[in-house]
């Protein structure tokens, strides 16, 4: 692959992942407008895998309390990474499921043109919804096991790109009152088993088919996807302990705006 196409691709995901604006979405665009063939299944893992390791290394701390907290004897600390540990879980199951099935169906219509659009403007709409009417700043640690359950139900529609994964789960978040920047550690949190589950998926496909050797291409995605990843990562929970979503709601109505106009001239 050029060089130039892998440094779009490490970027784009890079930079996407974890921002409340759809990584999938984006990456489904870079054949439309580079005209370039898809990337394959090996460069999109390469690129998750970056992307999984900026976000372990950021939250490293987290992740250690959370280890530390299964050892055996308890105390109030522990308690609290256990109930987390918890939640992160019951967030996590339905997209798994819903998941394997839309990964074993693989309708044709989650690519097309029409689809991010739509999914763009609408749930872009309902960000801006959310975080305008939830003001609270409440925490995560405050959160209970029905809320985990209803960010996970939505965590499930970032399955349609340019529903953005970020962005459902920050959304949910929101409406349940927890403040800008909880919503958007939580959200990454729960990339974590989500990312690797969809890599695993991804792998699996690729040794089934034959088409497991990586080679350079994938390294050096993998290398700058990570490198893009962790500076978007530190950038956004800088951005929102200061101000709101509305650059992203912007960002993405206008890129919705931009895609309806592209269907209008005959694109997709």
């Amino acid at each position: 692959m050029p060089l130039l196409l892998l440094v779009l691709v490490a970027a784009v995901q890079g930079l996407t992942e974890f921002l409340p604006v759809s990584s999938s979405g984006h990456l489904a665009l870079i054949p439309l407008v580079t005209d370039q063939p898809y990337q394959g299944r090996a460069i999109d893992v390469a690129a998750h895998v970056g992307t999984l390791g900026a976000v372990l290394l950021y939250f490293r701390r987290d992740l250690t309390a959370m280890l530390l907290a299964l050892r055996p004897g308890r105390t109030a600390e522990g308690a609290a990474q256990q109930r987390l540990i918890r939640l992160l879980i019951i967030a996590t199951v339905p997209v798994f499921a819903v998941g394997f099935v839309v990964n074993e169906i693989d309708p044709a219509w989650l690519t097309d043109i029409r689809t991010l659009a739509a999914a763009n403007l609408v749930f872009a709409a309902l960000l801006w919804h959310a975080d305008r009417t939830e003001s609270t700043a409440g925490k995560l640690a405050d959160m209970r096991y029905g809320g985990a359950v209803m960010i996970g139900l939505a965590q499930c529609l970032a399955l349609i790109p340019g529903a953005s994964r970020s962005g459902v789960t920050m959304t949910a978040a929101r409406y349940l009152g927890i403040g800008r920047v909880d919503a958007a550690r939580l959200s990454m949190l729960l990339s974590i088993p989500t990312i690797a589950g969809a890599g695993l998926l991804k792998a699996l496909d690729i040794v089934a088919d034959g088409d497991a050797a990586l080679g350079m291409d994938a390294v050096i995605v993998a290398v700058l996807s990570f490198g893009f990843a962790l500076a978007a990562i530190g950038w956004m929970m800088r951005w929102l302990a200061r101000a709101d979503f509305r650059i992203f709601v912007w960002y993405r109505l206008a890129l919705g705006a931009l895609l309806v106009l592209a269907i209008g001239l005959g694109a997709g």
